[in-house]
């Protein structure tokens, strides 16, 4: 684990799962212990609902003193890679979390989950079934009728023990028999009608390699790691609250044959993020990577925390952002510029402030000596004079952004125009004077004089009262680079969802609603104190919003930018 300094999350106020652990504090419960894990299954990369899982559970941990566990649930041989574990490992210490020595997988306790199985068929609360996996959803029933008993239920206590046993051994084909917990056919609940909990797969472990063959069903793993690990509150989202039912169950009856002790661990249920302009969902993120409409897990445009993390987003302002939506049990839809604000509210206040133009015209100050440059200076910080101030090289020829120029204005245009004095921030007001055009007719350079005592900071710079105030880059020593303009990714709240109008039988893709203009690159002209930004750097670049050097592409005086937020919600205004 790489070392990372413990968060610090700002007081939260109450809820509903807090609400149960004052109460358990109060009876002495678990006398005054809180124990919480994050228990990802290393099948792919995490997204932004992870986040909010993360802080939550780690964020309850830290408020009352207690630990952690990050426990991966690597139960599926099929999916599961090192690869992913790597990336979970990553995104949850850079969000800011340590969970010490509490890393566990699934894998680490098979030997004690086979032995827990083998309780339950001494119990009689278990046994091996040899129908085929078409028959048992049959023999399950409906959500309006009741299961039917397999014909293999009453087996013998040794049958099952020695087939169980067998299967373990490889002497069995893949779908030949499983094991099933033994409660009710006829419960109202269906995750209660002998629930599959052992299947026979042939499959290398990313971790115990050939060593097994048969691999717990996670609904049957899971309540026991937490059980092993001493959890007192296991916090999950809402698709789980129809199993809550089994894991009470499983853990009792292993409590009954004396593998676990009373107390045991809780299961709670919050709603899961729904965000809009996002798909959250595992298959659909897959299905945007493997078909290439993204460049990979960590595009920038996906919800992922690789992604997000490219992107220049923050740990702080995800931490911001899961203590702003709290938590309930209610499903609601949070608007995605309830995460960007979170990160523009951490980054208006961490981020340094540089100049870049993005759409560069040539300005000329033609009454300027030519050869020659000073210096103007620039708080790094408007709010805060401790971050200092940088010096930018002033010259005779500037880039300006293209919009700050029209040759007829329109009306309230205060930029420049022929005649119309501005101030060039930080450095001197000039006066336009005209412009220059190709045979097309395309402007290809403003001219402008500028007044040699109008210098911010100089004494005479208050004799000028302008309205206009422009940014600017010096076109001898400024530097280009690739600047990545990201967006949302979906061009629609709800990606897939029935609109008015849709044909009668319309079936909707999200891929339908993927934003045509989510990405595109520009080449900008920096501010020189830009050339050597190093990977991760994030600036505020005065007018255009938040930006990041790209951790992947960025080399060493060659940064490639990538925009992370504009400096204000335009997406309503400008999307409609």
């Amino acid at each position: 684990m790489s070392e990372h300094p413990k968060s610090e999350l700002p007081a939260v106020p109450s809820n509903f799962i807090r609400n149960i652990i004052d109460e358990d504090n109060r009876t002495g419960k678990w006398d005054g212990r809180v124990e919480t894990r994050f228990p990802p299954e290393p099948n792919g990369y995490l997204h932004y609902g992870h986040a909010k899982s993360i802080c939550l559970n780690f964020g309850l941990a830290q408020t009352y003193g207690g630990e952690c566990h990050l426990r991966f649930d690597d139960t599926n041989p099929e999916k599961e890679e090192q690869e992913y574990v790597d990336a979970i490992i990553e995104a949850v210490s850079w969000l800011g979390f340590d969970w010490g020595k509490h890393l566990y997988f699934a894998s680490d306790y098979f030997e004690t989950m086979y032995q827990c199985a083998v309780g339950l068929i001494q119990a009689d609360k278990a046994y091996v079934d040899s129908l085929s996996a078409d028959d048992i959803r049959a023999y399950r029933g409906t959500l309006t009728e009741p299961g039917r008993n397999s014909p293999y239920r009453t087996r013998g206590i040794e049958e099952n023990l020695d087939l169980f046993r067998r299967m373990r051994d490889g002497e069995f084909i893949e779908g030949s028999h499983v094991l099933r917990a033994k409660i009710d056919m006829a419960s109202p609940n269906i995750n209660l009608r002998d629930p599959v909990i052992y299947r026979i797969r042939r499959v290398a472990h990313h971790r115990t390699g050939d060593r097994w063959c048969v691999y717990p069903l996670y609904t049957f793993a899971h309540p026991i790691e937490d059980a092993i690990e001493n959890i007192t509150h296991s916090i999950c989202t809402l698709e789980f609250e129809d199993q809550r039912p089994f894991y009470d169950w499983l853990l009792a009856a292993l409590a009954d044959i004396g593998i676990f002790v009373r107390p045991l661990p809780q299961q709670i249920e919050f709603a899961r993020l729904n965000l809009t302009y996002v798909v959250l969902s595992k298959r659909k993120l897959i299905q945007l990577v493997d078909e290439g409409h993204v460049a990979g897990w960590d595009d920038p445009r996906l919800p992922t925390l690789v992604g997000a993390r490219r992107r220049g987003f923050t740990a702080e302002g995800f931490r911001l952002f899961a203590e702003r939506i709290g938590v309930s049990k209610s499903d609601a839809w949070i608007d995605m510029s309830v995460l960007e604000e979170c990160m523009r509210e951490h980054l208006n206040d961490s981020a340094e402030r540089r100049v870049a133009v993005l759409d560069p015209l040539k300005l000329i100050i033609t009454n300027y000596p030519e050869g020659h440059s000073e210096a103007c200076e620039a708080p790094n910080h408007p709010l805060k004079p401790e971050m200092g101030k940088r010096e930018m090289p002033f010259g005779r020829e500037l880039w300006i952004e293209r919009e700050d120029f029209m040759e007829t204005p329109i009306k309230g245009f205060r930029r420049l125009f022929p005649d119309n004095m501005v101030r060039l921030r930080y450095g001197y007001v000039v006066k336009c004077t005209g412009c220059e055009k190709d045979a097309d007719g395309k402007v290809t350079a403003v001219l402008a004089e500028y007044m040699p005592d109008s210098k911010s900071g100089t004494p005479g710079a208050d004799n000028y009262k302008v309205k206009g105030n422009l940014h600017w880059v010096s076109v001898a020593h400024g530097c280009g680079a690739e600047i990545r303009l990201y967006d949302r990714l979906f061009a629609h709240p709800y990606p897939g969802a029935r609109r008015e109008g849709d044909p009668e039988g319309h079936e909707r893709s999200f891929l339908d609603d993927l934003n045509p203009d989510s990405y595109r690159t520009i080449r900008g002209w920096l501010e020189p104190a830009l050339k050597y930004t190093k990977p991760e750097e994030r600036f505020q670049f005065e007018r255009h919003g938040y930006f990041v050097a790209d951790r992947v592409d960025s080399a060493q005086g060659a940064p490639v930018f990538n925009r992370t937020v504009t400096l204000k919600d335009s997406w309503v205004r400008e999307k409609g």
